[in-house]
This record gives C-alpha cells, sequence and structure tokens, in this order.
C-alpha cells in the first residue's frame, strides 16, 4: 500500500498549475538568502489544499511527521491543516497532544502562511482559557516562526475580547529585526483596535516614534485618514 504521503503530494500535483509554480516561489521569497531560501511549490491553492487535507483528517502521527519534514511546501501545509480539523475533534487529552507535535515542529512550519493557517486553531484555541505563558516563551525565541505563531496566535483572544496579550506582546516584540514581524504585530493591533478602538490610538501615541513604520502603518490602517496622517508625522 503507498504511504500516505505519496498518495497526498500525487493528490496535491493533480491541484496544481503552472501559474502557481511559477507565482509561489517569488511571493513566499523562497530565492537565496530570503525568509523561504529553498522551499519547493507544487503550485496548490490554498483552498484546494484544505479539500485534500479534509480527505486525510484520520492521518496518524506518523503520516503527519513525514509529512512535515516534506520538501515541498503544500505538502507541510496540508499536514498542519489536518491537525486543525483533528484538533476540532479531539478531546482535551488529544488536543495537547497536537499542540505538543505542532510546538516539535516549529522549524518545519517555516513560513508565515503556514503560521496564519494553523496557529490561531490550534495555540490559540488551545490557550484561550489557559494559561498564555506560552506565548511570552515563543516570543523569546531565537526562530522567527516561533516568534510569529506568539503574535497571530492572540487573534483568538482578540475575537472574544481578551486584548492584553496582543499589546503586551507587541510591546515585547516591538524592535524585532523582522519585517515580517512588523507586519505581523501591526496586523494583530489593527485587529485589537476593531474591538478598542481607543485603547490602539493611545498606545500607538505611545509607541508610534519607536514602532517600525511597516507596523505602524498595518496597525492604524482602518483609522480615518487625517488620524492615520497625524500619528505618521515624526514632529508631534
Amino acid at each position: 500500500m503507498d504511504r500516505l504521503i505519496n498518495i497526498i503530494i500525487d493528490e496535491l500535483r493533480l491541484l496544481s498549475t503552472d501559474e502557481k509554480r511559477n507565482i509561489l516561489p517569488r511571493f513566499f521569497k523562497t530565492s537565496k538568502g530570503e525568509y523561504g531560501e529553498g522551499d519547493k511549490f507544487l503550485g496548490v491553492s490554498v483552498p484546494d489544499v484544505r479539500k485534500v487535507a479534509k480527505n486525510h483528517k484520520n492521518a496518524t502521527i506518523n503520516e503527519l511527521t513525514e509529512m512535515m519534514q516534506s520538501e515541498w511546501h503544500e505538502a507541510r501545509l496540508c499536514s498542519l491543516l489536518i491537525m486543525v480539523e483533528q484538533f476540532k475533534k479531539t478531546d482535551d487529552e488529544g488536543k495537547k497532544n497536537i499542540v505538543d507535535f505542532y510546538l516539535s515542529v516549529t522549524n518545519r512550519i517555516n513560513n508565515w502562511d503556514l503560521v496564519d493557517l494553523s496557529c490561531p486553531a490550534i495555540i490559540g484555541e488551545y490557550l484561550l482559557n489557559r494559561s498564555h505563558d506560552l506565548l511570552y516563551r515563543l516570543a523569546e525565541s531565537s526562530l522567527l516562526w516561533e516568534n510569529r505563531i506568539a503574535i497571530v496566535s492572540t487573534i483568538i483572544f482578540i475575537r472574544q475580547g481578551q486584548l492584553d496579550d496582543t499589546f503586551n506582546l507587541s510591546t515585547k516584540m516591538m524592535n524585532h529585526p523582522h519585517d515580517l514581524m512588523h507586519k505581523a504585530i501591526g496586523w494583530m493591533l489593527r485587529e485589537a483596535g476593531k474591538r478598542d478602538e481607543s485603547r490602539l490610538y493611545n498606545y500607538v501615541k505611545t509607541y508610534r516614534l519607536e514602532m517600525p513604520r511597516t507596523m505602524l502603518r498595518y496597525a492604524i490602517e482602518k483609522f480615518d485618514r487625517n488620524v492615520r496622517t497625524e500619528l505618521m508625522k515624526r514632529d508631534i
């Protein structure tokens, strides 16, 4: 019997397109020295990867492990989306096992889409009614992807009106060297602002000169144009 990874890769190949194969390596910065250096793409859209994942949501931990080690980006994404599906259906012990496995393969969750499409539904959901200390440990990691997991997972808290961790982690990682984190933090701040606009405005007023410009632009994107112009000035 064929291994599941071979079956899944064959299914993904059938859904690939020349256009996606050409665009995705550039879009996800796979050239030498870029954050996705060396990653390989079959050329499959996210909705199509989701379809494949849902067809194989009973994959075993050993099969998911093998998929996470694949050279193909979409195979790793498929493994993560299967984890998301399994997380929804399992009990507390099963959820903990998925979280533990997820945290053991963060070096293979190695692009922003892999993080953003998985961490809220796994890490965020798991921590919602538990201690959030894990996020602060991930924020201190030397691995970019763990830093991004820390902040993006807070979107689940934001949806429940819990904003403190988003603001606290934003301050903690404000001086992060990577533009991908500036975008992620700005995005989460913007989401928090949808819940409490005055809190975001006051936060930005306090930190706007310290915040990287990309982070600032993302954070204030939904403000009135005149307010955005005021907050972007360096001399007030």
